[in-house]
């Protein structure tokens, strides 16, 4: 065994740096993950790999005309002011009228002018203020007017589909690999819980929390040599939500896309470090340590339970998460609005 470490160190020395200088993570936090416990061995050889993505909402205009010949599709955000629905087409829009009438109709009923929720303008344009998921539905406007004072009164009904839809709440997973002591320890157990611990305090401030999805102990068979223990890693780093807290966080930084990137990078620096620190050890290796370039990361988008998104059913909403339409149901947090004849609601969240 002792004629076995100089090769080691020399094995160390030769490892890849890694590139996080400027950290304001501390060299105690990775050298309290990797002083769990004192053995020998060598590190296998991996990759690392980075999914970036971009995330954007469609928008729709402020104004929305209507359509003779088709119901016209609106998007709302949930809890959010809605665009202002005409009760005109594109034609009528621009041409005169004599003595227009308006009459909105939802899905419960007449809409009257003095409604707090749904108001409807002296010009005939739908307008909600604060929109809730019962309010999607079928909405109707019935227009009476001349186009001049000799013609007779002309009608016409303009249908709107309107739908309410939230972001998607979306994560990164992160999966990574450790050498790892004999599989039934209970050191990797306890090595388990403290990496975790440094994991959500490196991001808490950034109101993020990290979730262990998956901790497995295996034995691999390397590559021209023995068998090893590792242990295979897979947490989620998820954004928490600001606006309920007891001080809400308006600034533009408290975004969440912009908050889970910072935790990413942080996240990505943290083990890179551990790379970095164990080359510079003269010490046998630990037992336990995180094996060069296993940390994979992915991009995981997920709907909350009763929305989901299609992109063939709301191209203008490509990346929303669309309340459920009636027909369909999500009873969980995935992408997509699965199919249930029996729903009969907007929003459904389960199949009866």
């Amino acid at each position: 065994m002792e004629a076995s470490a100089p090769g080691r160190r020399r094995r160390r020395r030769g490892w890849r740096r890694a590139r996080g200088a400027g950290c304001a993570l501390s060299w105690a936090a990775v050298g309290l993950v990797l002083s769990a416990f004192v053995a020998r061995a060598s590190p296998p050889v991996g990759y690392f790999i980075r999914f970036p993505r971009g995330f954007r909402l469609t928008q729709e205009t402020v104004k929305i005309v209507g359509s003779s010949s088709f119901p016209v599709k609106v998007y709302v955000m949930l809890h959010q002011k809605s665009p202002h629905v005409l009760c005109v087409t594109p034609r009528l829009r621009n041409s005169e009228m004599i003595d227009p009438s308006f009459q909105w109709h939802g899905p419960k009923g007449r809409i009257i002018s003095e409604n707090s929720t749904a108001q409807v303008t002296s010009t005939g344009s739908l307008v909600f203020q604060n929109f809730e998921e019962g309010m999607s539905g079928v909405y109707t406007c019935f227009l009476e007017y001349k186009p001049t004072v000799e013609e007779i009164v002309k009608n016409i009904q303009l249908k709107y589909l309107i739908y309410a839809y939230r972001e998607p709440h979306y994560y990164y997973q992160f999966t990574a690999r450790y050498h790892a002591a004999p599989c039934n320890s209970i050191y990797n157990i306890s090595f388990e819980k403290k990496l975790l611990q440094i994991l959500s305090k490196l991001v808490l401030d950034l109101s993020c929390e990290v979730s262990l999805l998956k901790s497995e102990c295996h034995r691999v068979k390397m590559q021209r040599a023995g068998l090893q223990n590792e242990l295979f890693f897979t947490f989620s780093v998820s954004s928490l939500d600001t606006e309920k807290g007891p001080k809400p966080c308006v600034d533009h930084n408290c975004e969440s896309s912009k908050r889970l990137s910072k935790a990413k990078n942080l996240i990505e620096r943290f083990f890179n470090q551990q790379v970095e620190v164990l080359g510079r050890r003269s010490e046998p290796l630990p037992e336990i340590y995180y094996i060069e370039g296993t940390l994979q990361m992915v991009w995981i988008n997920r709907c909350f339970p009763g929305y989901g998104m299609n992109t063939l059913k709301h191209p203008r909403c490509p990346e929303c998460c669309v309340i459920c339409s009636p027909g369909s149901y999500n009873p969980r947090d995935g992408t997509h609005c699965l199919q249930c004849n029996s729903s009969l609601a907007f929003g459904a969240k389960a199949c009866l």
